[in-house]
């Protein structure tokens, strides 16, 4: 399988039902540039057309950082303030996937790279990982994400204290906070994230993308209209193949084999 052509900055590697971008700028500390947030989006486009293709790992290059957002020396590149407004944003691309995606995160997870790992569902790191929300101390803040999903994420007063001060917190502190969902040793993280992503593979591609769609509409409607949302969807799981091809496999005590259709 190939996907649109990338540059060297940013790499996609497919194995079975999932895929891994890999941000390919360690000399950088993984930053990003307004060239790869636009290869990005095509990307994402491919990835979200592609069935086969059931979850997203998304990871940065080296032991140093997961990513340290955008390169601050190329911001003039985005043009003018109008222009930079309405810019290809390559953290707000990873919000656009449909499949699961897990932020795989060693070394320094900073202003943008913050931002592209909230913007996934599940955030795994080891304990090298630090994180901060750093664009105040140059004098803006977070533009994708970290002022408006670092306060749904973790307790307000948390969130404050690290959007306020942009000081990093540790891998067990954010652990503490919610920010991390699982915290491993170095040595664990490919192997941890690998059999996270394969058993979420293993389920029905249309009952897990569902899934992913009911959990951020908990996030911006009422109890009442969730529910009624998530009950109308269930009924639909009942009209595909995956939930006849589920039951059998209860029945028969073995494993599906779910068709995503």
């Amino acid at each position: 399988m190939t996907f649109t052509e990338l540059p060297d900055e940013l790499k996609a590697d497919i194995v079975g039902p999932v895929i891994t971008i890999t941000i390919n700028r360690p000399q950088k500390l993984n930053t990003l540039t307004p060239a790869m947030g636009r290869a990005l989006k095509q990307l994402v486009l491919e990835i979200n057309e592609n069935e086969q293709v059931r979850v997203v790992i998304l990871k940065g290059e080296g032991e140093r950082a997961f990513s340290a957002g955008s390169d601050v020396s190329v911001l003039d590149e985005y043009g003018t303030n109008w222009q930079l407004r309405n810019r290809t944003d390559y953290a707000r691309e990873i919000w656009a996937i449909r499949k699961p995606v897990i932020a795989q995160i060693r070394g320094h997870c900073v202003g943008g790279g913050l931002e592209l790992a909230l913007l996934s569902d599940i955030r795994v790191a080891d304990h090298t990982a630090s994180f901060a929300s750093g664009e105040i101390k140059l004098g803006w803040h977070g533009g994708a994400g970290n002022t408006q999903l670092l306060p749904r994420t973790i307790p307000l007063g948390g969130a404050a204290l690290m959007l306020f001060t942009g000081d990093p917190v540790s891998a067990a502190e954010a652990l503490r906070l919610g920010l991390v969902d699982v915290l491993v040793e170095p040595d664990q993280l490919d192997h941890t994230v690998a059999d996270i992503a394969e058993r979420i593979a293993r389920n029905s591609p249309i009952a897990v993308q569902l899934t992913k769609h009911l959990i951020r509409t908990s996030q911006s409607t009422s109890l009442e209209v969730g529910l009624a949302h998530e009950n109308d969807l269930f009924a639909y799981c009942f009209t595909t193949n995956d939930s006849q091809e589920g039951r059998a496999a209860f029945a028969e005590r073995r494993p599906p084999n779910f068709a995503g259709n």
